[in-house]
């Protein structure tokens, strides 16, 4: 029970515009943002020693958690525990390390249902125009303005892609798995600027130099559909 709403599993998301863009990172940077999950950052084997981190603005349309907007950094990151026990799992995952949203009943349901490290913020975006912006304040204090220029459109997806989603909050590590279908998708590379405030965040995101740092690539969802189990604690 959420603010007096009955949330059943899987949650879904029957309708979501996304905004994205990926940046390769010093390694050592992104593993001391995301140390206190107990998580090792993933090292592509084509850019040695960089890790990658994400940022993306989601506008919900409509799903279980109702119509809201949210900004996400997350880096691709190696399953957890020794390799015996990675069997049947995705070779990489997804941490989130800070995902603000604008309402608070999604706000109150991502923390205690999956643990993922939601706080309200003030999230204008404009994803109907041409270039895709966003901006997050908190407090009043910039975080983050993004602007993601789309790419040419891509074959539609065959099928739903799987992902592992990990996460951290009040020490425990959570893994969530997540499907998504995305529809209506443009991708190209570069693509984004970053223009970051003074915000505490802002200045964890400027120590992985993402101010005014060039994009491996962009993307832009029209539709994606998504679903969300329960999570499962493993740390």
């Amino acid at each position: 029970m959420i603010q007096d709403r009955k949330v059943t599993m899987p949650v879904r998301i029957r309708d979501a515009t996304v905004a994205s863009a990926m940046f390769a990172v010093p390694a050592a940077a992104a593993q001391a943002v995301i140390g206190y999950s107990g998580l090792e950052a993933a090292r592509p084997r084509l850019l040695p020693g960089r890790a990658i981190c994400s940022l993306a603005f989601i506008g919900y349309v409509d799903g279980d958690l109702g119509a809201y907007h949210e900004f996400a950094v997350a880096f691709l990151v190696r399953p957890p525990g020794p390799p015996g026990e990675r069997a049947g799992r995705r070779r990489v995952g997804a941490f989130i390390h800070w995902l603000p949203v604008d309402q608070t009943f999604t706000l109150e349901a991502g923390r205690s249902i999956w643990g993922f490290p939601k706080e309200l913020a003030d999230i204008p975006i404009h994803l109907e125009s041409r270039i895709k912006r966003g901006a997050v304040r908190v407090g009043g204090r910039t975080v983050i303005e993004l602007a993601v220029r789309p790419g040419p459109p891509v074959p539609a997806a065959l099928r739903a892609a799987e992902v592992d989603a990990y996460s951290c909050l009040d020490g425990v590590t959570r893994r969530t798995p997540w499907t998504l279908t995305p529809t209506g998708v443009r991708i190209r590379p570069g693509g984004a600027t970053v223009r970051l405030g003074d915000h505490p965040v802002a200045d964890q995101l400027r120590r992985l130099g993402l101010d005014g740092a060039r994009a491996l690539g962009t993307g832009v969802v029209g539709r994606v559909v998504m679903s969300f189990e329960d999570a499962e604690e493993i740390r």
